[in-house]
């Protein structure tokens, strides 16, 4: 990482990193591709599923496949700024189809292919989106036969089309390529002046937030957005030009398009494939250098890796992780682990720390948490078999990356400092404030929500935060989550929350209650694998509903909850908590397509569950 010179300002960096920046998506792509031709750029799979053949394309193939595509898109009558909706998982076809929409001067409406048919029916006719791509029949059948979209979406390309009638609207995807390639023939110049139309204030993306608290919000981005996410992460030298990302995140969420954009400022390579239940099986087979995940990846992993065990290996384990915990100060240091614990390092790293990385591919350098909180523990963990996770930080009104802690000097339990040229900053009521060239200009089609959000250039982000004296940032918890204990006590329940997922594996969701209360409770969820582990392991069978109301469970469910609280102050204990019979989805309205919990409507949902959890006050 380059330091700035003394004296300097954020907008003095601001300015000398758009100096000779691109003007555009299609402008960084356009000289990506010119920079590097023959380096590999993206590998995705053949989707079988036992294992995998990787097809690897350069940067020229993938570059004259975008081309097509946009072709294509010109072919079917994209207009400047017509917004193109995708709705399908992560796959090498998205990330070809958003760059395309950019080299054609459209405008990516993005929507998670889990969200429910009034959401898809809100999200695509606020956009105002002309041509939609969807993964496949599935997706298909939530807008064909919808009256208002006929008329407003004139085509439809699926990218999976077995089972699909195609006709004058729905076209497969391979014919897009094919009218693209016959466009471009016919039309040589077309996709240069598309480029040369778009600047860095041109509407780029339109991205639905997860409506914690209500309907979607339209979140604006320009182009510049993602131009300063790759200049910006290129100047922290944050990840090496020789790097392989495993990408499995969704696109449709901010923090995978910003990938995308740091993709293409810094050329490193990426392994496509989002199907979740993959995860582990690619990693063994592409080897990456890093990946980026929500914490409950990695909570995931650990909880995997804390049940597994049993007998002589649990107890290996225990020694190592002890181990391991008593290098972290001096590792995070920077000084040498000596002597005896270094030995006994090494002996922990060949029994027990080296078969978890090679659970990872055996060649990560670091994994970036983002989305979420994650926890100390976790990360500690992590961090304590020699696996470093950093932490990053923004929204879908940041660009998603507004700040990251930095591999190389890693800071345990911050998110970094600002990006280089982002001016940060916190209210008087502790909110973190942002502004620079990521912040959005605003929300689609709500002046009112825009105003409140917004004000004078500084994105107020509902996070509350304080700013150490080295300039790392740390995120406490989310300024309207906050709720405050009879006793006068203020309690984050993301903190409460963390402490139970870091602490008892088997949790998958929780949600902290306790607004006005007595005391803190929760409403918990279990992981059905880790559940039907358990189950099999003692030869019991039943439903997920059955197996979650086993008084066994409740009585192991306590014993892990002890050791949760064990981490928090007296008045953020939990001292009740209630097993949830079922998943909170997006089927049920408890989480939101990017699985973010719906708080308020859970709490109203299971309001009969939670005052039995107190059952002597009014």
């Amino acid at each position: 990482m380059r330091e700035p010179r003394e004296g300097w300002v954020a907008v003095s960096i601001r300015e000398e990193l758009l100096a000779d920046a691109p003007s555009s998506v299609g402008d960084m792509l356009r000289r990506r591709v010119e920079a590097t031709p023959g380096r590999a750029a993206f590998m995705y799979p053949d989707g079988a599923d036992g294992p995998n053949t990787w097809t690897t394309l350069t940067w020229k193939e993938s570059g004259d496949i975008v081309d097509q595509l946009a072709g294509g898109l010109l072919a079917r009558g994209l207009g400047h700024e017509d917004r193109v909706a995708i709705c399908s998982n992560t796959r090498v076809e998205w990330i070809f189809l958003d760059l395309a929409i950019a080299v054609a001067a459209g405008a990516t409406t993005t929507v998670y292919p889990n969200t429910g048919a009034d959401d898809v029916h809100y999200i695509l006719a606020d956009s105002g989106s002309k041509i939609l791509v969807v993964e496949d029949s599935k997706q298909l059948a939530k807008v064909i036969d919808d009256p208002q979209l006929t008329e407003q979406i004139h085509t439809i390309v699926v990218l999976d089309s077995t089972g699909v009638t195609l006709s004058d609207r729905v076209l497969a995807y391979q014919q897009l390529l094919d009218l693209g390639a016959e466009y471009n023939a016919e039309h040589p110049e077309a996709l240069t002046g598309a480029i040369a139309s778009t600047g860095p204030d041109t509407l780029s993306t339109l991205i639905y937030t997860s409506g914690t608290t209500g309907r979607p919000k339209g979140v604006r981005l320009n182009h510049i957005s993602w131009i300063y996410e790759g200049v910006a992460t290129r100047w922290l030298d944050l990840i090496e030009e020789d790097a392989l990302q495993y990408l499995w995140l969704p696109l449709s969420h901010v923090f995978g398009k910003a990938l995308i954009a740091c993709q293409l400022s810094y050329g490193f390579a990426s392994a496509v494939d989002g199907r979740i239940d993959h995860i582990v099986q690619g990693l063994g087979e592409v080897h990456p250098s890093f990946m980026c995940g929500a914490p409950r990846i990695f909570e995931k992993v650990r909880g995997a890796v804390l049940t597994g065990n049993t007998g002589l290996k649990a107890k290996i384990a225990r020694w190592a992780f002890s181990v391991g915990y008593d290098t972290i100060d001096d590792r995070l240091a920077g000084r040498e682990v000596k002597g005896l614990l270094a030995a006994k390092y090494k002996i922990a790293d060949k029994l027990v720390f080296s078969k978890l990385k090679e659970k990872l591919g055996g060649q990560m350098r670091f994994m970036i948490s983002g989305s979420a909180k994650l926890s100390p523990q976790v990360q500690k963990w992590f961090y304590a078999a020699g696996i470093l996770i950093v932490e990053g930080y923004g929204s879908t009104e940041t660009s998603a990356i507004a700040g990251v802690d930095l591999p190389a000097d890693p800071h345990l339990g911050t998110v970094g400092k600002p990006l280089p040229g982002v001016e940060a900053r916190i209210a008087d009521d502790g909110e973190l404030l942002l502004r620079g060239p990521i912040v959005s200009p605003g929300y689609h089609n709500l002046p009112e929500q825009t105003a409140e959000a917004f004000v004078d250039g500084w994105y107020h982000t509902g996070d509350i935060a304080e700013i150490l004296p080295t300039g790392q940032i740390r995120i406490t918890d989310r300024k309207r989550d906050l709720f405050k204990t009879s006793g006068g006590k203020y309690v984050a329940p993301q903190k409460v929350e963390g402490a139970i997922q870091a602490n008892i594996p088997y949790i998958a969701q929780s949600i902290a209650v306790g607004d006005g209360r007595k005391y803190v409770s929760a409403l918990v969820v279990l992981d059905p694998a880790l559940l039907q582990k358990w189950a099999d392991k003692r030869g019991i069978e039943g439903s997920y509903a059955e197996l979650s109301q086993r008084p066994e469970i409740r009585e192991s469910i306590q014993k892990w909850m002890d050791r949760a609280n064990s981490k928090l102050e007296r008045w953020e204990t939990v001292k009740k908590f209630t097993i949830l019979d079922h998943e909170l989805t997006v089927e049920n309205a408890g989480v939101t397509a990017n699985m973010k919990i719906r708080r308020s409507i859970v709490a109203e949902k299971y309001d009969d569950l939670v005052e039995a959890m107190y059952p002597q006050e009014d």
